[in-house]
């Protein structure tokens, strides 16, 4: 059995090999030297008093008192003592920069078995002792509170696809019946895999690409997820800068987009009171382009008729150029300062979208028409579960609206106290974004309702997903209530504080992926942060020309679809079958004080890796060719795409390759050193190698 050992200098004049060890089951302490094993009456002792000894049945030396002799001597020396089994993993034994010992030890006498010691200890100064290859556990700053924590958690996974994508798949997909999929699936892979990345986070106090010193040939992944979350940046701040126009085009006596006759409207622009079932014919409302509230968006924000296609973008628009610039500002002072200040930004950002959509609700639910709508949201169609598509949608949905993979729950729970009981929160957030999913369906619903009604169509007519229910179709609806003015203000205020949180996680997952690898990064932060939020606006430029929805569109598809799918996959791998389940649950275990259950272990172990699994085939045999609305995009477009997705997915086999050539030995042990901890890679050299053994992989 392996021990931790303290050398102490002044035993090792008289025996070369004489070690100080800590036993690791019973607190008692041996002493070995020749190879062999001897009672020693070794003992440090508290300050100015002393402490009795005895001797168990095992022949090690116990202390009388009760917190064990190996929790005093840590005390005593600043070192974090780890018994066998729970030397698993790399942190939090980071490098404890502790001052290096010497322990002078007295026997005092030895009366009826009891031994009788005292000892000091005696300071090295310039010598410093720990495990290599981290950093102190109190270097790195922590929430102030954990409601930030859990704030932030909450706000980065409740986003703008909880207020226009689930809703309107609910409907589509059986209504309430969609929900039986939905949970299963959130039960049996979402809450895992939740759970995995927070426990992960937490353990190793490190960003997405450094975790991964637990099995060092995955450290690709992490840059995988880092790049796709700056690719995410790139055009989802450009929907935030739409909400920020929107909400200032909404500060006016009568909205812009109530009436035609505006500069930007066509001659086709047609009043939606003139707009009923026999004027759509076999259409739908929703996919009425002539409206007003649609001339607005597509000609009066995108300006999208000034552009023939992807090749003809044009310049950016001045107005949403100025509107991108506030976000982006927002972005880098909330962030600038780390976590104390961004746990303070989401105060507002993450409780803002609640009060909003309560307030929405209630004025949804007495509108005329509303309940047409929310009947028409839980109406169940058990039909619907034998189409396959409802599963897909729904392993989809709990996927991407949870957020693993992003390296954004693991950068934040890297900041956590090692001892936060992560279990607990997993369980909480996650329950809180899908409750979040399904709450807000009756908010968009009801209006949906009203919408139907008033225009004498069914709900099917209206209902819609994506920008054209949050820009088109509910915008015009606020539009027609009294005090349409507030309303439209209160919606969009909600829609940039979904935004901007969830924008704010997803940097963060770089900043800190980055500066915890490259420390000249960490040195400097804020000038790090600026260059990554001025980046991602640079590129940004592109999504609000005149043709810039379909650049947004092709990053929307490529940038985070099959790659973040593949990514998350690699990962569950990676920790359940290289790193074993068996020592990520004793790593939990060393937390939190109890041991993940056996389901959390098979889910980790064989359930969550075939559900991505399951996820990535289907997402890559239904996916088409890239369109939007009637526009199909150029075949070299689609290459483009793919050009984009393949770039982050090949840091995994491309670092794969690299650390293996980079490390010293023959091929056993090149493959040894890629898949064992960095910690362990002293025992490479004696062949002991843990996943060369058959327990290793079929441990749970």
């Amino acid at each position: 059995m392996r021990k931790l050992y303290a050398r102490i200098p002044n035993l090792s004049k008289l025996f070369p090999t004489f070690f100080f060890s800590l036993a690791d089951e019973h607190g008692g302490v041996t002493c070995s030297y020749g190879g062999e094993q001897s009672l020693v009456t070794v003992f440090a002792k508290r300050i100015n008093s002393e402490s009795q000894l005895y001797q168990d049945p095992q022949g090690a030396v116990r202390p009388s008192h009760r917190r064990g002799l190996r929790t005093f001597i840590a005390e005593k020396m600043n070192i974090q003592i780890l018994p066998e089994h729970k030397l698993s993993s790399v942190a939090p034994l980071k490098q404890c920069d502790v001052e290096k010992k010497e322990v002078e030890l007295i026997l005092v006498k030895d009366q009826n078995g009891v031994q009788y010691t005292s000892s000091s200890i005696i300071s090295t100064p310039g010598n410093r002792v720990g495990l290599p290859g981290a950093s102190p556990e109190s270097d790195r700053e922590t929430w102030g509170k954990k409601i930030d924590f859990l704030l932030s958690v909450i706000g980065f996974a409740v986003d703008l696809a909880n207020v226009w994508r689930f809703p309107y798949l609910c409907y589509k997909n059986g209504g309430g019946a969609f929900l039986i999929p939905y949970t299963l699936f959130l039960v049996i892979a979402g809450m895992p895999l939740f759970y995995m990345e927070l426990a992960l986070g937490q353990y190793n106090r490190e960003g997405a690409a450094t975790v991964w010193k637990i099995c060092p040939i995955f450290k690709g992944v992490g840059y995988t997820v880092i790049v796709i979350a700056l690719y995410v940046g790139f055009y989802y701040n450009v929907i935030i800068a739409w909400s920020l126009h929107y909400l200032f085009s909404s500060m006016t006596r009568e909205l812009p987009w109530l009436r035609c006759h505006n500069a930007w409207n066509s001659a086709n622009c047609t009043d939606p009171e003139h707009i009923n079932g026999s004027v759509l014919g076999n259409g739908t409302y929703a996919k009425y382009k002539i409206t007003p509230a649609a001339e607005y968006y597509e000609r009066g924000v995108l300006h999208l008729h000034e552009s023939k296609g992807i090749q003809d973008l044009g310049l950016p628009r001045w107005e949403l150029t100025l509107c991108l610039v506030v976000v982006v500002f927002i972005l880098y002072f909330s962030l600038w300062k780390g976590v104390k200040s961004s746990g303070k930004v989401v105060y507002i950002t993450a409780t803002m979208p609640y009060i909003v959509l309560f307030v929405l609700l209630i004025r949804g639910i007495t509108l005329p028409g509303s309940m047409d709508g929310i009947k028409a949201y839980l109406n169940i169609d058990f039909n619907r579960l034998n189409n396959l598509e409802v599963w897909i949608d729904a392993a989809t949905q709990i996927f991407y609206s949870l957020g693993a993979g992003f390296g954004v729950l693991i950068a934040f729970s890297s900041y956590n106290k090692f001892n936060n009981n992560c279990y607990r929160d997993a369980l909480l957030t996650s329950t809180v974004n899908c409750v979040t999913s399904f709450f807000s369906g009756f908010a968009i619903f009801s209006v949906l309702g009203y919408m139907a009604q008033k225009h004498n169509v069914r709900v099917q007519d209206v209902a819609t997903e994506g920008a054209g229910l949050v820009f088109i179709i509910y915008p015009e609806a606020i539009a027609t209530l009294p005090g349409s003015t507030f309303w439209a203000i209160v919606f969009f205020i909600m829609l940039l504080t979904l935004g901007i949180d969830s924008s704010m996680g997803g940097m963060e997952a770089v900043i800190t992926g980055l500066t915890d690898d490259f420390k000249i990064l960490k040195r400097n932060r804020k000038l790090f942060t600026f260059a990554t939020a001025f980046g991602t606006f640079l590129v940004a430029l592109f999504c609000i020309t005149n043709g810039g929805i379909y650049v947004l569109t092709l990053l929307d598809k490529y940038a985070a679809g099959t790659a973040i799918l593949f990514g998350v996959l690699i990962e569950a791998i990676g920790v359940a079958w290289f790193y074993g389940v068996d020592r990520f649950s004793e790593d939990i275990e060393r937390m939190m004080g109890f041991k993940p259950g056996l389901y959390w272990r098979l889910c980790w172990k064989f359930v969550s890796p075939a559900f991505l699994l399951f996820v990535v085939i289907a997402s890559t045999l239904t996916s088409g060719g890239l369109k939007y609305d009637d526009y199909t995009f150029p075949y070299w477009a689609n290459i483009l795409g793919w050009g984009v997705a393949m770039s982050s997915m090949l840091f995994v086999p491309f670092y794969a390759i690299y650390k293996f050539f980079s490390v010293p030995g023959t091929l056993k042990e090149k493959i040894a050193y890629c898949i064992t901890p960095e910690h362990e890679h002293h025992l490479v050299a004696n062949g002991n190698v843990r996943q060369f053994t058959l327990r290793h992989w079929l441990a749970i």
